[in-house]
């Protein structure tokens, strides 16, 4: 499964936030105010909110930055209108991808995607392209030195998850999207950390892509990740271990 799983995205992820700090900031604080624009701005009361604030938090996003966007959100600082879209499209090989998008330029964003999309080999493609493959599931990244697979296993299921599965070195939690409250709540309570806690859309089926290719999907996710409007980008790519290594 090499590849494709969140562990191992989370970690790319991980290695390009350095790098990438005041753009990926950005990002984060959008996300926050559109959770409080739509939820308020409380976040013991609006759970979006609270996971955007903690994966915010995750990375050392500024205090203030955090206060702003919810500020902005409430109208105290001059609001600003993103609406949420889903884009679908297809990578090298025929991978599936999924670009969650907040924006207040649809024409711009779309037209952005495509250039990205056609630059690695692949294209934008129409609504309900690819979203069919995908599974909208809560998604919960445990590391295994913090507690054995039964353990885990009992807690998780007993809080209502659906399976766990060691994955890339990595034990993956997953549950109803409703579900994920109860289960943040019962893995804290057992004192069983979670390197990652979030909402994501997971593949039913998997695109084993050759070196090639590979390069050219990692292209495809460093382009859309460098656009300001992409939040997300979910897909069913199997990328060789030496292009991720390289």
């Amino acid at each position: 499964m090499a590849g494709h799983s969140h562990s191992a995205n989370i970690a790319h992820r991980k290695g390009m936030v350095d790098a990438k700090r005041g753009k990926l900031f950005s990002k984060l604080c959008r996300a926050i105010y559109v959770a409080a624009r739509n939820g308020g701005g409380d976040p013991a009361m609006n759970l979006r909110l609270r996971y955007a604030i903690d994966k915010a938090r995750s990375v050392s996003c500024p205090k203030e930055n955090i206060e702003r966007s919810i500020k902005k959100a409430a109208g105290e600082l001059g609001g600003e209108n993103f609406e949420e879209v889903m884009y679908e499209g297809y990578g090298p090989s025929g991978v599936a991808v999924l670009c969650e998008v907040l924006t207040d330029n649809r024409n711009r964003t779309a037209g952005d995607l495509r250039r990205a999309f056609e630059a690695a080999g692949g294209n934008l493609g129409a609504t309900g392209c690819v979203s069919y493959l995908f599974a909208y599931k809560g998604l919960f990244v445990v590391d295994p030195k913090h507690t054995t697979e039964d353990a885990l296993m009992e807690v998780a299921l007993e809080a209502g998850a659906d399976d766990v599965e060691l994955v890339e070195g990595y034990f993956e939690v997953t549950c109803d999207p409703k579900q994920v409250e109860a289960v943040r709540k019962a893995l804290e309570d057992a004192k069983i950390a979670a390197e990652s806690a979030e909402t994501s859309y997971i593949p039913s089926n998997y695109v084993d892509l050759d070196v090639d290719n590979g390069k050219r999907m990692l292209k495809l996710r460093d382009l859309l990740d460098e656009n300001d409007d992409v939040q997300n980008v979910y897909a069913n790519d199997n990328i060789p271990e030496e292009v991720l290594a390289g």
